[in-house]
This record gives C-alpha cells, sequence and structure tokens, in this order.
C-alpha cells in the first residue's frame, strides 16, 4: 500500500465538501428539514473537523516512512598537516548515506498506510455518530413541536367543555363542581404546555452545540416530514455490519498495522549498510618531480551497524506479536457487543413500530369516538361530566403516546444505521 492508493479518498472527500459547501444554507434560519442538519453539522461540527485533520495528518505519515535517513556529511580539518609523499593533506570531506535491510522501508510504509486507513474509519466513525446525535436531537425537536400542537389542541378542546359545563350549569341541568373539574384540567394542562415550551431553549442548545453554532442561536421549528419505513432483515443487517461498519474496519487495518510491525521487528535481525565517499585534500609535495604530487585521494566508504543484542529485537518481536493477539481480541470484543446492541435496538425499532401502528391505527380514533360521544352523553345527561374529562386525558395520552412511539422509532432507526454503517433500505420487512 503507498499514498498514491489513499491520496484519491482524500481528493473524493475534499471535492464532496466543495460540492456542499455550495450547497449549504447561507442562512442558519434555512435549516428545515433533517438533511439541512446533517449537511450543516459535516461541514461545521469541531469533532469531525478534528478527526478529518487527523486523517489528513496520517496520510503524511506515508512518505516519511518511505524515505531514507538523512545522509551525514562529514568534515575534517587537519590542524597539523600530514606530510605524505605526495603533498600535505589539509582537510578531509565525507559524505555517506545508510540504506535500511531489504523489505525495512515497504514494511514501514505499509505500516504508515494502514493507519492512515484507520484513521480514515476512525473519521467514518465520527460522522457516523454525528449523524446519529443529529438525528435524534432533530426528532426530538420534531416532537417537541408536535406534543406543543397536542397540547394546544386539547387545551382548545377543555375550553371548549368548560363553555358545554357552563351552558348546562346555567340552565340547571349540570352542577358547580363540574366547572371546577374542567378548570382544575385546564391548568394541569396549561402546566404540561408551559413544561413543553420550555423544554424547546435546552433541546435548541443541543442541537446548536452539534452543529457547532452559538447555543443560544435561533432554530425556527423543524419539518418533520413522514417516517419512513425499512427494511429490518436481521441476516442483511448482521452482513451489513461486518462489512460496513467502520470501528470493525478500523480495528481491522490496526491488526494489518501491527502485523507489519511485526515484520519491521523482524527486520532488527539484520544490519543497515551504509555507503559513501570520503575526499581529503592534498597540496603540492615538498620535492618536485614527484608523481601524483597534489592528487587528492578519494575513498569509497562502506559502514554496516552490528546486530549484536539480540535478546532485545528477539524481545520487540515478541511484543509486536503480542500487541496483534491484542488488538484481535479487541476486535472480536467491539464485533460481539456491537451485535448484541443491535438485537436490542432491533427490538426497540420493533416495539416502537408496533406501538405506532397501535395508537395511530387504533387507539386514538377510538379516543375521538368516546371523546364525541362522551359529549353528546354527557349533554343528554346520560353520564357524568368525570367520564367526558376521562376520555379528553384518553385522547391526549394517546396522541402524545403515538408522537413518542414515532420519534423513539426514528431515533433508533438512526442508531441502528450508526451501528451498521450504512442507510437502511427502505420498506418495512420485520424478519
Amino acid at each position: 500500500m503507498n499514498r498514491q492508493v489513499l491520496l484519491p479518498f482524500v481528493v473524493v472527500l475534499v471535492l464532496t465538501l466543495s460540492v456542499r459547501a455550495s450547497q449549504q444554507p447561507s442562512d442558519t434560519n434555512d435549516l428545515h428539514e433533517l438533511a439541512d442538519y446533517l449537511r450543516y453539522a459535516s461541514l461545521n461540527n469541531a469533532e469531525l473537523k478534528a478527526k478529518f485533520e487527523q486523517w489528513k495528518a496520517a496520510l503524511e505519515q506515508i512518505p516519511q516512512a518511505k524515505a531514507l535517513s538523512d545522509p551525514k556529511f562529514t568534515y575534517g580539518y587537519f590542524i597539523e598537516e600530514v606530510e605524505t609523499r605526495v603533498g600535505p593533506q589539509k582537510q578531509k570531506f565525507g559524505i555517506m548515506q545508510v540504506f535500511p535491510w531489504f523489505g525495512k522501508i515497504q514494511a514501514r510504509t505499509d505500516v504508515a498506510a494502514a493507519k492512515a486507513q484507520a484513521a480514515k474509519q476512525r473519521y467514518e466513525t465520527t460522522k457516523l455518530a454525528l449523524f446519529r446525535r443529529v438525528k435524534v436531537a432533530f426528532y426530538e425537536f420534531a416532537y417537541l413541536a408536535t406534543a406543543i400542537d397536542i397540547a394546544k389542541q386539547n387545551l382548545e378542546l377543555l375550553q371548549h367543555f368548560e363553555e358545554v359545563a357552563r351552558t348546562k350549569y346555567l340552565t340547571a341541568t349540570a352542577i358547580h363542581p363540574d366547572i371546577i373539574r374542567v378548570q382544575v384540567e385546564l391548568a394541569k394542562l396549561e402546566d404540561i404546555l408551559k413544561s413543553l415550551e420550555q423544554l424547546r431553549e435546552p433541546i435548541v442548545a443541543k442541537l446548536n452545540s452539534v452543529l457547532n453554532r452559538p447555543i443560544d442561536a435561533e432554530l425556527v421549528w423543524p419539518e418533520k416530514g413522514q417516517p419512513e419505513n425499512v427494511t429490518l432483515d436481521r441476516r442483511h443487517i448482521i452482513q451489513a455490519l461486518k462489512r460496513a461498519n467502520p470501528e470493525l474496519a478500523e480495528l481491522s487495518w490496526e491488526i494489518q498495522a501491527a502485523k507489519n510491525i511485526v515484520k519491521l521487528a523482524k527486520k532488527k535481525f539484520y544490519p543497515d549498510i551504509g555507503v559513501g565517499l570520503d575526499w581529503i585534500q592534498t597540496g603540492g609535495a615538498v620535492s618536485p618531480g614527484v608523481k601524483g604530487s597534489g592528487d587528492d585521494p578519494v575513498i569509497l566508504m562502506f559502514s554496516m551497524n552490528i546486530p549484536l543484542w539480540q535478546g532485545s529485537y528477539k524481545a520487540a518481536e515478541q511484543q509486536a506479536k503480542a500487541n496483534v493477539r491484542k488488538i484481535q481480541a479487541q476486535r472480536t470484543d467491539v464485533e460481539n457487543k456491537i451485535l448484541s446492541r443491535v438485537f436490542e435496538v432491533l427490538y426497540d425499532i420493533e416495539d416502537s413500530h408496533r406501538k405506532t401502528y397501535l395508537y395511530g391505527d387504533v387507539l386514538i380514533s377510538k379516543a375521538q369516538e368516546l371523546v364525541q360521544a362522551s359529549e353528546t352523553a354527557y349533554q343528554a345527561g346520560a353520564v357524568d361530566f368525570l367520564s367526558l374529562i376521562d376520555a379528553q386525558r384518553m385522547l391526549l395520552k394517546y396522541e402524545l403516546d403515538y408522537e413518542r412511539a414515532v420519534t423513539n422509532n426514528q431515533q433508533k432507526l438512526a442508531e441502528l444505521e450508526m451501528l451498521v454503517g450504512a442507510e437502511l433500505p427502505t420498506g418495512m420487512i420485520i424478519d
């Protein structure tokens, strides 16, 4: 592996970021849909930028690993000139280049390349975790907007019930406690509404922190959109996870780097070879007519370090092998934990999906029918006012429970996509 193999990844990423930058909302008030939030976060999140720079730094390690050590230049000045037959030696110049043993540079380069790939996967892991955080906060923000609307609608319904109770009271067909009961319920619902409205500030602050915006910056209510069904085939998900999860891929590259370090450790048993030249400046001979007078000698030099301390080299090799085994065990442990978490998330998705249909298709419509029937029966004097209040409470609960189930489903799907490392295909199939 070399830098040329990895460089296209950086080029593609830079071009992608440039295109995205041209599509980035010019005004943060343009943040409406989830895609707007994800695009903004990918371009501005500080943690993601740090991981990208870490990846770039790792790439720059590759040409350093390929390079030879700097040539060594030496200079010597004869304080007392050495008189030779052909003349006095005045000064000496030398240059030496050391060449690592065969395979050392390649092993060193392979280590750096694998480390760069691991850094790339760390960047991908951070991006997936960031997108999950954005989605969770976005869906919570959207849930809050819907919950406030539901609370307001139920508040209007209670106010209507208060008018009904007052009308019946004025006609002497209702008792005063009915009015008190509805006023109590109104006060309780107004408190719930106030709590929901005050919850906007911390949720917006969380979103702003993820987007790397000022904590107190304003955000408009999001456009939630319709929840999409996705394919949840367990076998497909597990296969996709093992193939695409960047955290596992990072550890795989770390294993590859560690194996190359083992190769490099084995090369320590072999010497590095140095090749150089020495040139000695020589003056003219004292006696005239001496053959070679003033000729400067040039010396071809060879050097070699002696790998004498075999025990330390063997220890370095064993250390590198132990590091391989350690990372392999870490990868197995991480994979087991991720798979375990996937099954927990799948249960949560299926549970929230079932609740979504239960509340959306059955309970809410039945609760609405019950409210209408209870109001008609109350006006006719067939039921007491408490039955009407209970029906309204049930409707409020089921409407909020439905939105909570939808939000939980979307948030868990976001976590599942993070664990798998890829978007899930649409079309709900639970196998």
